[in-house]
């Protein structure tokens, strides 16, 4: 860093450090995260080497006779090319479609996809009007994705950024091992939603299977419906106003806001007794368990 000697890094605090590189400090409950990202560095929300695309430039891809492989090189050089807005017709349930997509694209896909799409993606807006199968979105890093119907298991495995919605219901360990980001369901959840959850925060509008949000670390997950029972170490908590204001606006804004507003939601959070799982007396871990 200009101006700062690895010397004088080496002598400071850990705190010191971080307000020198110029990182900003996010504050979680107990702990504190240094980011190396500067909101007003515009240059910093697209990766260097990500083609410059058009919106307003539309291409259109028939998926019917393309195996995954060429829909998805298809895309990238459309993106090449400048289009930023695709619509892929007749997907027909292929899996790992949209994979890996680095860029600012709109991409709609008309029609139901596999197991494994729209994953490892940072920056697309994805419009999915049909179903997905498992692990929709899994490692997704930032962007949108808006699901019309219904999805899978696994829904948003490993999410670390971004807004993933599904208007239908979805199957067991929504939001496994989450570790930032909204996941948002219209409908009902499976069983063990919220598995080792991390960070971020989930929504269900609808109830919730057995197990929630067991193990979970830290995050929120605010159910609307019926919970059929809490993992371990998940706890209720009070819904604060902060809390139905944050819900109220991200309800608002993909259409799902509940007729009888967001009152009646349960919020639960960890009760972080494992977080120091190694040091407590057999006794303990037997009461945790």
């Amino acid at each position: 860093m200009a101006g700062v000697s690895d010397a004088e890094l080496q002598g400071m605090t850990q705190e010191e450090r971080a307000a020198a590189l110029g990182m900003m400090t996010e504050q979680l409950t107990g702990k504190s995260m240094y980011i190396e990202f500067d909101p007003e560095a515009t240059e910093r929300f697209a990766y260097p080497w990500a083609p410059d695309v058009d919106f307003n430039k539309r291409a259109e891809i028939d998926a019917a006779e393309m195996s995954t492989k060429e829909v998805n090189a298809r895309i990238r050089e459309l993106m090449r090319e400048g289009y930023g807005t695709v619509v892929l017709h007749n997907p027909r349930g292929k899996h790992s479609l949209a994979v890996g997509i680095l860029n600012r694209l709109n991409l709609i896909i008309e029609g139901s996809i596999g197991y494994f799409g729209v994953g490892l993606i940072d920056g697309p807006n994805v419009r999915i009007n049909g179903r997905v199968g498992w692990s929709c979105a899994e490692n997704m890093m930032a962007g949108t994705v808006v699901i019309q119907k219904n999805a899978g298991s696994t829904f948003g495995a490993a999410i670390r950024g971004g807004d993933l919605v599904c208007r239908g219901s979805v199957g067991s360990r929504t939001g496994i091992d989450m570790k930032g980001g909204t996941i948002i369901v219209g409908g009902d959840t499976g069983a063990l939603s919220g598995f080792m959850m991390q960070r971020g925060r989930m929504v269900v509008c609808g109830n919730a299977g057995k197990n929630l949000g067991d193990s979970m670390y830290d995050g929120t997950i605010f159910i609307g419906g019926e919970i059929a029972s809490l993992g371990v170490d998940a706890v209720t908590a009070d819904l604060t106003d902060l809390d139905k204001k944050w819900l109220t606006r991200k309800l608002t804004q993909y259409e799902l806001m509940p007729e009888k507003g967001v009152d009646h939601f349960t919020k639960v959070v960890a009760g972080k007794q494992l977080w120091n799982y190694d040091n407590l007396e057999p006794n303990e871990k037997k009461l945790i368990l």
